[in-house]
């Protein structure tokens, strides 16, 4: 396996609940199996739309493993294992490593606001205990705190840092990292659907997807035509998306996501406190999104 496996269009998997509120692993698989048959080329579970927060480490660790367990190695599982705790970080990446996952990714610890050198000291301490490659992610919306370059930079020198998931919308620091001398190889992922194609064209190798889960097709369509070259009719695609994109984070994500998959029969419309379903505005303005790509 080399890095460029991870590349293509991944999803960030969204974790189906029963009506009781527990892990709905068979809607999972069903989640799954309809990814692949649709062109997804990765997995992402247990990350921010998987509701990472809110699940147990029992759930956290069963959801990896029935993700690795359902994908058989066609695929690469890119599990999330990200805390604010350093050593909870290093248990869950290590129980992912023996699992059999390909590579972990990890949030930027959140709450905790540590400086420059303790976001170095985090991410170096989850290195030197585990075997993954591993991808940073950079989500300040949600976590309050940013990865500064220079962090980037110098966590780029470790040689199982393998590339970074950037939710940030800044379309210039593929390009302005590469040129402060990030290595070649370092792979960026983006994290936010709505500038992924923009994305690609600074050289991205691939998105990790909230989208995905509920259009599959159609986002890995914007991905391989964009690496054909075939820009115009990414952008065609892409245009199409957009109106779906916007609305799957009118609130809090995965709450919409969520609804959406459960119009599409995909799973329940239930999410973990303190999250809720929705409101009716945000479901009719998903259901026209969703009406406008057929």
């Amino acid at each position: 396996m080399t890095l460029s496996f991870f590349s293509g269009s991944m999803v960030a998997l969204l974790t189906p609940l029963t009506i009781q509120g527990d892990v709905d692993f068979l809607a999972f698989a069903q989640l799954i199996e309809f990814q692949m048959a649709q062109g997804t080329r990765g997995f992402v579970p247990c990350g921010t739309t998987g509701e990472s927060a809110t699940l147990s480490m029992d759930e956290h660790l069963a959801v990896i493993k029935r993700c690795i367990e359902i994908v058989r190695g066609g695929c690469p599982v890119m599990a999330g294992t990200g805390s604010n705790n350093t050593t909870e970080a290093i248990e869950l990446t290590q129980a992912a490593a023996a699992m059999g996952a390909d590579a972990a990714l990890l949030i930027t610890p959140y709450y905790n606001k540590p400086t420059k050198a303790g976001l170095l000291a985090h991410f170096q301490a989850i290195h030197q205990a585990t075997s993954l490659p591993l991808f940073l992610y950079d989500v300040p919306t949600r976590t309050g705190l940013a990865l500064p370059d220079d962090v980037i930079l110098a966590l780029s020198r470790l040689p199982r840092i393998a590339g970074l998931k950037d939710a940030t919308g800044d379309m210039g620091r593929i390009l302005r990292l590469r040129a402060r001398g990030l290595p070649e190889d370092f792979i960026f992922l983006s994290g936010d659907d709505a500038s992924a194609l923009a994305f690609y064209a600074m050289g991205a190798a691939g998105s990790i997807s909230v989208t995905a889960n509920v259009a599959p097709k159609m986002c890995a369509n914007v991905h391989a035509l964009a690496m054909q070259g075939q820009w115009e009719q990414a952008r065609a695609v892409q245009q199409t998306l957009m109106p779906l994109h916007d609305a799957l984070f009118y609130e809090t994500s995965p709450g919409p996501v969520k609804y959406v998959a459960s119009r599409l029969g995909l799973c329940q419309n239930v999410l973990r406190l303190p999250l809720v379903p929705v409101t009716q505005e945000t479901e009719d303005t998903l259901i026209q999104a969703m009406r406008g790509l057929s």
